[in-house]
């Protein structure tokens, strides 16, 4: 079956080869210009720096040139197939050497005598920084295993290997420990390291020497310590005797001292009696001397008490007298008065009878409340009765204040 056949326009059948040599034209410029998408590209998927971290220093290498320069903490431009960087620690590094830690290990350590032991040493390190930035391409990838563990191991071997194990375990270990770390600084240091500090720890032995070095130790430390018990037994003697010798003059010296006091206090009550004597004398003659004038005084005194008791006796006695002469004259002026006044009621009473009951009521007003009597026949005077001068007697009831 055949197809039919198209007719294009004549515009349409040329186009293919204007397009063809138009690309031919600009094939240089859309090669440059994928090349540099291709570059941006790269650079934001691999960024052209290194971040330098805190405590690192970085060494950066042009490898055309072979220039070296270093940085600390920041950003470090590097573009990738012209510089190479490596990163240096700042800060102390601690490095632990552990195939040497055990007796049986395989960095086993030999003593003097051919023991086998094992050392746990711990060393910390750095880089020395003035040799930068020589030193990036001086010390190798792993420095702790291809130069630290190499350089340890000479400097320890023939130090250990020049002692016993009684002198690694005990009695020569920080000699021991400086022997090392000057050997080994010296090493490193030529390497381009700084050694900080070494310390051997743990001492690994085998376990029959321990046993008996445990025994060893043990009774070098009971003889020691019987030693300074012997020691400490005859400094007690020692003090002992001291102390007694001390007791025995701090006794003479008291007793000494004792019998001064009692001679001086001998001489001193001697002296003071040639005075006390005089004075005791003294005292009692002014004692008699006190007691006559005390006598002479009390028989003054009894002579003026009498005279003053005979003055006052002889005055009351005058005093009595006048009282009882004033009395009598009081009496006599009284009943002159008296007898006067009586005289005067008389005259009044003869010229006023009635006064009679008057004067009976008056006197009778303070003790007699209610007075009740017939009055009187022949109309005399109510009160007869009572005086007593009527001939019938009178019937009266009275009330009387108690």
């Amino acid at each position: 079956m055949k197809l039919p056949s198209l007719h294009l326009p004549e515009s349409l059948r040329h186009l293919p080869a204007r397009l063809g040599g138009g690309l031919q034209r600009r094939l240089p410029a859309l090669l440059l210009l994928s090349g540099l998408a291709a570059a941006g590209v790269g650079l934001l998927m691999v960024p052209p720096f290194y971040t330098v971290a805190r405590g690192e220093v970085a060494v950066r290498t042009n490898l055309f040139t072979g220039s070296l320069s270093s940085a600390n903490e920041g950003r470090l431009l590097r573009l990738p197939g012209v510089h190479e960087v490596r990163a240096l620690p700042l800060r102390d590094q601690t490095y632990h050497a552990s195939r040497m830690a055990a007796a049986n290990g395989a960095g086993a350590l030999q003593s003097l005598e051919g023991l086998s032991l094992g050392l746990d040493l711990t060393l910390a390190w750095r880089i020395d920084t003035r040799q930068l930035p020589g030193l990036a391409t001086r010390l190798p990838e792993q420095i702790e295993r291809d130069l630290i563990e190499p350089a340890l191991q000479s400097a320890i071997y023939p130090v250990v290997a020049q002692h016993t194990v009684r002198e690694i375990f005990s009695s020569k270990r920080r000699e021991i420990e400086q022997a090392i770390a000057q050997t080994l600084s010296k090493q490193l240091a030529s390497q381009g390291l700084e050694l900080r500090s070494l310390q051997i720890g743990h001492v690994d032995l085998p376990a029959d020497y321990r046993a008996g070095m445990d025994g060893l130790l043990a009774e070098g430390l009971a003889a020691e310590k019987m030693q300074f018990t012997l020691q400490l037994k005859a400094q007690q003697v020692k003090q002992s005797e001291l102390e007694a010798h001390a007791d025995k003059s701090r006794r003479e010296i008291a007793a000494e001292a004792a019998e001064r006091e009692q001679l001086i206090a001998a001489r001193a009550q001697e002296e003071a009696m040639k005075h006390i004597l005089p004075l005791k004398q003294k005292q009692i003659e002014q004692r008699t001397l006190e007691a006559e004038a005390n006598n002479a005084q009390r028989i003054k005194m009894a002579e003026g008490n009498a005279r003053a008791r005979q003055i006052e006796a002889e005055a009351e006695a005058r005093a009595r007298e006048k009282m009882a002469d004033a009395e009598a004259y009081r009496i006599a002026q009284l009943s002159k008065v008296d007898a006067e006044r009586m005289a005067r009621e008389g005259v009044l009473l003869s010229q006023h009878p009635l006064l009679v009951q008057k004067a009976m009521a008056d006197k009778l007003s303070d003790k007699v409340q209610v007075i009740i009597a017939p009055p009187s026949a022949s109309g005399a005077f109510i009160g007869s009765g009572l005086l007593g001068n009527a001939a019938q007697p009178v019937v009266a009831q009275t009330q009387v204040q108690e």
